[in-house]
């Protein structure tokens, strides 16, 4: 028995300096600031969302920001790169508009789909995907770029596993993805849902050197997949238990419920609620624009904003 995610949830990473990564990732890549709140297991660090207008599962990109962090090392065990849907026939504005704000991009064809490889600020592997639009994203208006060019949430994950055919188990046996293909190695699976829903493909790809990657600045931390409430996600939990891997308790990160197990090839994998979502603690207009802060720590409010470097939102960076 498997049961079945709809796709990604989330992904999270480890950023350096944190002005330099609202800067890229709202005024470069056009995402909104969805949540500006703080690492609930390390509340001395910003916890940064960044999505579509309303923050929804299948857009949303985290980072915990550490200013100085050392550059993490590529390597077997983790995300190799995080993948952006754009609509057909935008890659060559976006490769534009890379080169225009300093970003080198790479083009290439992947599935018979155009795709567009760069880095973040902290050498996170990034990339951006020919597809038709997600009609359940909706992007940040504000961001000055047109819905012809603007991003629809994630097109996929690319896993670089030490032992692909036991993460291939995991995806088709315990959440549900079907095998999609097979293309010079990269193997693909994709989630049952809607055509064009976001965040429905993982690519997995075996480690090139057998080197265990190392956490750092630019690393993913972890990769989140949908469960679309909390029984859902009972029901996930009990099947991992029942497989032999080890699976935390359900923790509570206000915006959704979550647990983490690392799946066998060495990545470490989340699921987490659909709801409650965003909007929860601000109304949508204004989301990401204060700091928010689970119950647990408002009483440490004043000093964690006394501590906690300032952050200006940047004005979008418009049309080339």
């Amino acid at each position: 028995m498997s049961l079945r995610t709809s796709g990604l949830h989330h992904v999270t990473a480890i950023a350096s300096d944190p002005q330099g990564n609202v800067d890229f990732y709202v005024r470069v890549l056009g995402l909104r600031l969805v949540k500006k709140t703080v690492n609930f297991d390390d509340p001395g660090t910003y916890h940064l969302y960044y999505g579509d207008t309303s923050g929804s599962p299948g857009t949303l990109i985290t980072f915990f920001p550490w200013p100085g962090a050392v550059r993490g090392r590529a390597g077997g065990g983790e995300t190799a790169a995080t993948a952006y849907a754009i609509p057909k026939g935008a890659a060559g504005w976006w490769t534009d508009r890379l080169a225009r704000l300093g970003v080198t991009a790479t083009p290439s064809l992947r599935y018979a789909e155009a795709a567009t490889s760069f880095e973040d600020p902290d050498g996170m592997r990034l990339e951006l995907i020919e597809r038709d639009p997600s009609t359940e994203v909706t992007p940040w208006a504000d961001a000055g770029i047109d819905a012809a060019h603007a991003i629809h949430g994630f097109h996929s994950v690319t896993l670089e596993s030490l032992r692909p055919e036991s993460t291939a188990q995991v995806l088709e046996g315990i959440l549900g993805y079907r095998a999609a293909g097979d293309e010079n190695g990269r193997k693909r699976w994709i989630a049952d849902g809607p055509e064009g829903a976001p965040g429905r493909i993982v690519d997995v790809v075996p480690s090139e050197t057998g080197r265990r990657a190392e956490l750092g600045a630019g690393s993913v931390h972890h990769v989140a997949y949908r469960a679309k409430d909390d029984l859902h996600q009972l029901d996930f939990q009990k099947l991992l238990m029942e497989r032999g891997l080890r699976v935390t308790d359900v923790a509570d990160r206000v915006y959704f419920r979550s647990i983490y197990f690392r799946e066998p090839g060495g990545v470490l994998f989340e699921i987490a609620t659909d709801p409650p979502g965003m909007p929860l603690d601000e109304p949508l207009d204004h989301l990401g624009e204060s700091l928010r802060l689970p119950p647990w720590y408002e009483t440490y409010r004043d000093r964690l904003e006394r501590e906690l470097p300032p952050l200006v939102l940047p004005a979008p960076a418009g049309k080339p």
